[in-house]
């Protein structure tokens, strides 16, 4: 007999079935245990510096002792700034005292040379300290132009005097010498014939113009009724008009005729001449006559005729 409990060879096993009312459990699979972490590897570099303990605060430094020039002497600083101070201050000084010395210089040889030419004068120095030679009394590099106008009675004359190696002295009368004086001295042809009219009446009143004749160094006097002639020369240290030729009316005349009166005009110009000047050479340009003079160990005196109290202020 066949058992209804039996089950069939080909069919799997049942899970029994729950009471009524009950859910079957659930079983969950067993979960696997977290990984453990490795080890951490040990430091390779230096361990780390420990961080500097909190110092106590300094305590306050004492005062600085010493006196302020002690202090002072002690910064390099203060000492390069008051050694610049000082050298501005004497190089302005030095500056201030030259032009001074110059400015005044300046002054008293214009004075003295105007009183002599009669004449406005400009005067310089050279590049060496004026400064220096006012301390010494000696000069030198001194340069005078008179202003053209005329010199003493010589209508549109005009002197560049240069003046070296000057001695300031004062003994009496004597107010030192003067080593070299040269002097240049250009009249122009208007100036000529303006100068003899008025110092020659009877040559003057005839002459209209003056003509420079550069080729053959010779004067001529332009007259209404003939003319002049006239060579300047250099004779033992003066200046003399030596008559080539006069003409009068169209008809040649002796030149006996007006060279005495040339002769008392040019020495009455040349006697005159301060500090025993030597005329040295004289030329005629186009515009006039120029003589170059010059004198060496003048005495500059301060009662001489030639230069009356001129020289009393130096």
């Amino acid at each position: 007999m066949t058992d209804p409990w039996a089950r069939p060879a080909n069919q799997p096993p049942q899970e029994p079935t729950p009471p009524t009312g009950e859910q079957p459990t659930q079983q969950l699979p067993p979960q696997a245990a977290p990984p453990t972490a490795p080890p951490p590897a040990p430091p390779t570099g230096p361990p780390p510096q420990q961080a500097p303990a909190a110092q106590p605060p300094e305590p306050p430094k004492p005062p600085k002792t010493g006196s302020a020039f002690t202090r002072f002497i002690r910064d390099p600083l203060s000492i390069t700034l008051v050694i610049v101070i000082v050298a501005a201050l004497g190089l302005a000084g030095l500056v201030g005292g030259e032009l001074w010395a110059r400015s005044k210089g300046s002054e008293v040889v214009a004075q003295s040379t105007q009183c002599i030419v009669q004449d406005g004068v400009t005067v310089s120095f050279g590049a060496r300290p004026f400064l220096l030679q006012h301390f010494t009394g000696h000069y030198s590099g001194i340069h005078i132009t008179t202003a053209g106008n005329n010199i003493r009675e010589a209508k549109g004359m005009k002197a560049d005097i240069v003046i070296d190696n000057v001695t300031v002295a004062n003994d009496g009368s004597n107010r030192g010498t003067i080593g070299n004086l040269n002097t240049t001295v250009t009249w122009s042809a208007e100036g000529i014939k303006e100068t003899i009219k008025k110092a020659i009446p009877l040559i003057g009143s005839f002459v209209n113009g003056v003509t420079t004749n550069p080729s053959n160094g010779t004067v001529e006097l332009d007259g209404v009724l003939g003319s002049i002639i006239a060579k300047p020369q250099v004779v033992n240290g003066s200046i003399s008009l030596q008559v080539v030729e006069l003409t009068g009316l169209g008809f040649t005349l002796p030149r006996e005729t007006v060279q005495p009166a040339l002769d008392a005009f040019t020495s009455q110009l040349t006697k005159d001449y301060p500090m025993d000047l030597r005329a040295d050479s004289i030329e005629v340009t186009d515009s006039g006559v120029t003589t170059k003079l010059s004198a060496q160990n003048a005495t500059m005196d301060a009662g001489a005729p030639q230069s009356g109290d001129c020289f009393a202020g130096i």
